[in-house]
């Protein structure tokens, strides 16, 4: 996109913010959701035109997205006498699937040949970030089902998203890959078990059906998604380039669906909610960089590390809240730290682009 058409976006989008501003000062909401969408919208579009911001145009297109659900929920509802939260599952099973056909078995051969980086990334960040969603949760004091949706975000493993991220901050690549890979297959283990420790005086978890909901969830699309890479992949190009994109859709529309869902519990504790998420997404960050370096890392891996154990699987967390029937409550702190990680993470990500690490740093643990 050319510097012309992108600047005429941002003069486009301040004037959304504008007329949203003045319609909101006028009680009029009905049609300043919209404006704000457009805003959101037009400033999604004007990113694409700066290498550096152009990482933001994707989750700031979610937030137009999310805002026409606060403002309109009940596009995101219902059609008919369909309940659209019935398709949160399905749609997690296309973005694990797509997940599945970008792996090799290469990636588990990772594993083996820098154990020590692949075994403390995934220590830390099921030990750091389920902990600091308890202290979290029990700090700002909200109602236990919500308490119990940061906690749930904390149990849950990394996320396509760190390797994005990773590879944006010249990081180790392969070691993220590796920790999302690892940290993701021991999920229907782990996030159950961690989830009925910490959580279980929150909400009832039923230990069995959570390790089910997972399984049918991640691994059984991974899976299938692994045995397509090799059987099928690069035979059908469209489908090839059509996935990524289906993702895309995929994780805006469930996003909508939350926060048509939670509405009126997200309007109660929307802001201190926020502040929550940041804080418990930015304290992944710093206690996995510092946990590295402590283990004497290189700068490379630090970075790995603290983006592995900041960075969740938000999308898991709202699938796990709606099989516990708590979509609407539990379902809000996942749905908030979507977008909050996004943001964070390219922020972080782009600091770190312009501060390469030492060119020695080349060892991997």
């Amino acid at each position: 996109m050319n510097k012309l058409v992108s600047n005429i976006f941002y003069i486009a989008s301040f004037i959304a913010a504008v007329v949203f501003v003045f319609l909101t000062a006028n009680n009029n909401h009905t049609t300043a959701g919209w404006l704000l969408a457009l805003f959101f919208g037009f400033l999604a579009i004007a990113l694409r035109g700066s290498e550096l911001l152009k990482g933001l145009s994707y989750t700031v297109m979610i937030m137009a997205v999310v805002s026409i659900a606060l403002y309109h929920p009940q596009y995101f509802i219902t059609v008919g006498d369909f309940k659209l939260s019935a398709l949160i599952i399905p749609l997690l099973q296309i973005i694990m699937f797509g997940m599945g056909t970008e792996l090799s078995l290469k990636d588990f051969a990772n594993v083996v040949k820098m154990p020590k980086g692949v075994i403390i990334g995934v220590v830390c960040h099921y030990v750091i970030m389920p902990l600091v969603g308890l202290g979290v949760a029990r700090l700002f004091n909200f109602p236990n089902e919500i308490a119990a949706g940061i906690i749930l975000i904390g149990c849950c493993p990394s996320g396509l998203a760190s390797n994005v991220m990773c590879y944006l901050a010249k990081a180790n690549l392969a070691l993220s890959v590796s920790v999302t890979t690892i940290s993701t297959m021991l999920a229907p283990f782990l996030t159950p078990f961690l989830m009925q420790l910490l959580g279980g005086s929150f909400v009832e978890i039923d230990f069995w059906n959570m390790v089910w909901e997972i399984t049918k969830i991640v691994i059984i699309p991974i899976v299938a998604g692994l045995t397509f890479h090799y059987l099928i992949r690069g035979k059908f190009q469209w489908l090839d380039k059509a996935m990524p994109l289906v993702s895309m859709i995929g994780i805006a529309f469930i996003l909508a669906i939350i926060t048509a869902a939670g509405r009126d519990n997200l309007i109660k504790v929307g802001a201190l909610l926020l502040v929550a998420t940041f804080i418990h997404n930015i304290a992944g960050y710093f206690l996995g960089y510092w946990s590295a370096r402590m283990m004497k890392f290189h700068e490379r891996d630090c970075r790995t590390i603290a983006l592995e154990v900041g960075m969740q699987n938000a999308g898991l967390a709202s699938g796990l809240a709606l099989s516990i029937g708590k979509l609407s409550t539990a379902g809000l702190a996942p749905a908030i730290f979507g977008p909050v990680m996004n943001i964070t993470g390219s922020t972080l990500a782009s600091w770190w682009h312009n501060h390469p690490p030492e060119s020695n740093e080349e060892k991997h643990p």
